[in-house]
């Protein structure tokens, strides 16, 4: 079953055509990847898809619902969730309470609530807390809870923001580049993190550059470059694919 669907998604800033007509189906509790050659269009489609900015032209749909041009908010609390390329942690907060400030889109609260603190509010808190450390576990983060979130090694850091998205309780997780920075253990420890988010059955789309790391992970792949999609298929069709070769090698390259 298709959970989010991309139709001729297309946006422009002015004279610039960033993304040209786009169209790919992510199907439900999959690894999908967009790739591309820096400046192909990624994380502006990224951007449009979370709803940072409206398409130009096209229709987005996520788990049968038109979202297309709803506010970011709005379709973070439907389900789709997204990371950013840059980490983006309360670094003064611990790593605990960096995951118990996802579920903001999950829980209750007023100002009366937080001055009174009833009884619902008390447990509530008590239950973020128990999930928190729940998650943190799940990341392979367990032992680092009362940590400083800046004390952190990066790898560490990226692993954080991935257990605070989930916090929201995700049904897409958009991964903007998780693997930027990491070394090769941090690259490994990131990759059996989303292998285990797909099978707890959330749907998981990523950009990354990192091809060793989307081959091992992705089930279906799309390609963009200079905003158009050049190719979509498994990762055996995509390396073998010429147009891919070409955009990433250069064409005497693809010909060779």
């Amino acid at each position: 079953m298709t959970l989010l669907s991309v139709k001729n998604v297309t946006k422009r800033f002015g004279g610039l055509l960033a993304n040209d007509s786009i169209s790919f189906d992510v199907p439900e509790k999959s690894v999908f990847a967009v790739i591309g050659p820096n400046g192909a269009g990624k994380t502006t489609l990224f951007n449009t898809i979370s709803g940072f900015f409206p398409p130009s032209d096209g229709t987005i749909r996520f788990d049968g619902a038109d979202i297309t041009g709803v506010a970011q908010r709005k379709i973070a609390a439907r389900g789709l969730v997204r990371t950013y390329q840059l980490v983006q942690l309360f670094k003064d907060l611990t790593v605990a309470e960096n995951v118990q400030v996802g579920f903001h889109l999950v829980t209750k609260g007023a100002i009366g609530a937080a001055l009174l603190r009833p009884r619902w509010v008390r447990q509530q808190e008590a239950r973020v807390r128990d999930e928190a450390r729940a998650l943190l576990g799940f990341v392979g983060l367990g032992a680092q809870a009362e940590a400083r979130a800046d004390t952190l090694p990066y790898g560490q850091q990226r692993l954080l923001e991935v257990a605070r998205a989930l916090a929201a309780r995700p049904k897409l997780l958009l991964l903007d580049e998780p693997a930027a920075g990491l070394n090769t253990g941090e690259t490994q420890a990131l990759a059996e993190t989303i292998l285990r988010i797909r099978e707890a059955g959330i749907t998981v789309l990523l950009i990354e550059h990192d091809m060793s790391l989307v081959m091992q992970i992705a089930q279906r792949i799309v390609v963009l470059d200079f905003g158009k999609k050049i190719a979509e298929g498994a990762p055996e069709e995509i390396k073998a694919h010429p147009d891919v070769i070409a955009a990433y090698l250069g064409t005497e390259a693809a010909h060779a």
